[in-house]
């Protein structure tokens, strides 16, 4: 049976949680950084811990990496199968959709050594055919992009960022400002509503429309609310627009 384990309400590692949900039955652990839907990016001392609890007990890292161009403030990208005992011991999971902006492709791909990939062509082989080539050949010509596309991508996320984050404090959100990825987690305990009724309730009197919080979790996340800022500027002001005049408190 898998183990969830929560982050805190500031995204931090809760150290204890995590090796209470370690033991000689665990096998692999799941990870996703930049994280969706949090925006939580996992810092090298953070991975490091976790590293050192997947070889304490011989497990396995799946990690999710799609975001990893889109970072801010400075932040900085560390995968975990870099770190010292994890290369043979980790399975990177990389895309093409965010990065280049081509989501409904479904381009991505897994690096892994070369023991666990040949179990994973095997699956591959049963579950898809694969990508469409066309998709594939545009994805290698896109590898060839200048390092200011990446610049470039991360700075427009930034300035879609702060439009969002602005516009939810000013209707009367409680977020931070994501350190990575193109979503805002938001509590909504404020407003008195589950997270259902209540991106009902946006949708039916703002016309904006959010994930429910408990879409994210096993269990709980009815206090959440997450919103993307991956859409033009004039969308996400009128977004904004629309939320402060809804009076949703």
């Amino acid at each position: 049976m898998p183990r969830y384990v929560r982050l805190e309400d500031d995204f931090s590692l809760n150290e204890e949680a995590w090796k209470a949900a370690f033991s000689k039955k665990s096998r692999a652990i799941i990870l996703n950084t930049p994280n969706n839907p949090t925006g939580k990016v996992f810092s090298k001392k953070e991975l490091s811990f976790i590293a050192d609890l997947c070889t304490d007990y011989n497990m396995v890292a799946i990690t999710d990496e799609i975001y990893e161009h889109i970072l801010y403030d400075g932040r900085e990208h560390v995968s975990i199968g870099t770190l010292p005992g994890m290369q043979d011991r980790t399975i990177t999971i990389g895309s093409f959709s965010k990065t280049y902006s081509v989501t409904g492709w479904r381009v991505g791909y897994a690096l892994a050594g070369r023991e666990i990939t040949s179990r994973l062509r095997k699956i591959h082989d049963f579950l898809t055919v694969g990508a469409p080539a066309p998709f594939q050949q545009a994805c290698i010509a896109a590898l060839r992009f200048p390092e200011s596309y990446y610049r470039g991508l991360a700075e427009d996320y930034d300035r879609k960022r702060k439009i969002l984050y602005n516009g939810l404090i000013n209707a009367g959100f409680s977020c931070r400002l994501p350190e990575g990825a193109y979503y805002i987690f938001t509590d909504i305990t404020e407003f008195g509503m589950t997270d259902v009724v209540f991106a009902r309730r946006l949708v039916e009197t703002a016309g904006v429309a959010a994930v429910p919080g408990s879409s994210f979790y096993h269990q709980g996340g009815e206090t959440k609310i997450r919103f993307t800022f991956s859409k033009k500027d004039e969308t996400l002001h009128e977004a904004c627009r629309r939320l402060e005049m809804a009076g949703l408190g």
